[in-house]
C-alpha cells in the first residue's frame, strides 16, 4: 500500500461523533456490494454515516472501525441484516407511477382475466417490494378487473432483500397520509380503519406471499411469471449488475408478460421491447 493511499483510507470520509473514515466507507460499501449489488458511490458517504451511526451508538462502540470489525464476523448475521436494512433506501407510495397501473388495469389485465377465468395459472412479482404499497397497489388493480381473483389461480410474489421492511409490508397496516393516493372508491373496497391507521383487506392480502428475497442471489421461484414490477432497484446497481438482472427477468417472464421499471431505469435487453411508458414486452422465444 503506497503513503498516499495510506494517507487517503485515514482521512474522515464525514465528520460527526465518531471517527469514520475512508477506509471505513470502503470497506462497508464493499461488504453492502457483496451482500445486495447495491453500489454506493463515495458522495454517499455522509449518508453512510448519518444511517450507521445510530447503529454506532445503540452497540456502544468506540468508532466505525470496531463496526467494520463486527460486520467482517460472518457470524454476525443479525447485525450484517441491520446495517443492510439502514443502508437501504425504501422511497415507496401506494399507486406510485400510476402509469403503470393504468396499463396494468387496461392493456394486461383483461387478457389475464380471461386466463385465470378458463383455469389458468396467473403470477405477478413486485421485486423490491419495501413497505408493500406496491404489491398491495397491485393487488387491488388486480381485484378491480377481476373481482374473484382470490377463488382463481392468481397470486403475487412480493419479495425485498431486507426482512425488516417484508414484515413491516406483510402487517398491511399504513397512516391516512399513506393511503391518501387509493382512490377513494378502491379504498372504500379494499383498506378499513383500525386502531393506529388502515389496514389493506384480507382479499388484497390473501393474493399475496412476502418474501425475503436477494436479487442477486438464487430464485426459488417455480414457473414464469406475467408480470414483473422491479422499479427504482436497479437505479442501485452498476451497469453490469443491471445487465445481468434483466436478464434474468427476461427469462423469468413468459412470452408477450410485462415488466415494469423506474423512470431513471432502461432495460437493455434485445427479448424485452418497450411497451408503454419505462414498461417493456417479453418477446416470443422461437422454436
Amino acid at each position: 500500500m503506497t503513503a498516499a493511499v495510506r494517507q487517503r483510507n485515514s482521512e474522515i470520509a464525514s465528520p460527526g461523533e465518531y471517527l469514520f473514515t475512508w477506509k471505513d466507507f470502503s470497506e462497508i460499501a464493499g461488504l453492502l456490494y457483496a451482500m445486495s449489488g447495491i453500489h454506493m458511490v463515495e458522495a454517499k458517504a455522509s449518508l453512510m454515516y448519518s444511517r450507521l451511526a445510530k447503529r454506532v451508538r445503540t452497540l456502544k462502540l468506540p468508532d466505525f472501525a470496531a463496526y467494520c470489525e463486527l460486520v467482517r464476523d460472518e457470524s454476525q448475521v443479525e447485525e450484517r441484516s441491520a446495517m443492510l436494512s439502514a443502508l437501504t433506501t425504501n422511497v415507496t407510495r401506494f399507486y406510485r407511477e400510476p402509469h403503470h397501473f393504468d396499463h396494468l388495469r387496461s392493456k394486461v389485465m383483461p387478457r389475464l382475466a380471461e386466463t385465470a377465468r378458463a383455469g389458468g395459472r396467473v403470477r405477478l412479482w413486485s421485486a423490491g417490494c419495501s413497505a408493500g404499497h406496491e404489491p398491495y397497489s397491485m393487488a387491488m388493480t388486480v381485484l378491480e378487473a377481476l373481482p374473484e381473483a382470490a377463488r382463481l389461480d392468481v397470486r403475487i410474489l412480493a419479495s425485498d432483500i431486507d426482512p425488516q421492511i417484508v414484515a413491516r409490508a406483510a402487517a398491511g397496516i399504513y397512516s391516512d397520509d399513506d393511503v391518501d393516493p387509493i382512490p377513494s372508491a378502491v379504498r372504500s373496497r379494499h383498506v378499513r380503519r383500525v386502531e393506529g391507521g388502515w389496514k389493506v383487506s384480507d382479499e388484497a392480502q390473501g393474493l399475496i406471499t412476502f418474501r425475503t428475497l436477494n436479487l442477486l442471489g438464487d430464485w426459488p421461484m417455480r414457473g414464469r411469471f406475467d408480470v414483473i414490477f422491479c422499479r427504482n432497484v436497479a437505479i442501485y446497481f452498476d451497469d453490469q449488475t443491471q445487465n445481468r438482472l434483466f436478464e434474468r427477468f427476461s427469462e423469468q417472464l413468459h412470452d408477450g408478460a410485462q415488466l415494469y421499471i423506474g423512470h431513471s431505469e432502461r432495460a437493455m435487453n434485445p427479448n424485452l421491447k418497450p411497451e408503454g411508458l419505462t414498461g417493456y414486452r417479453r418477446e416470443s422465444r422461437r422454436g
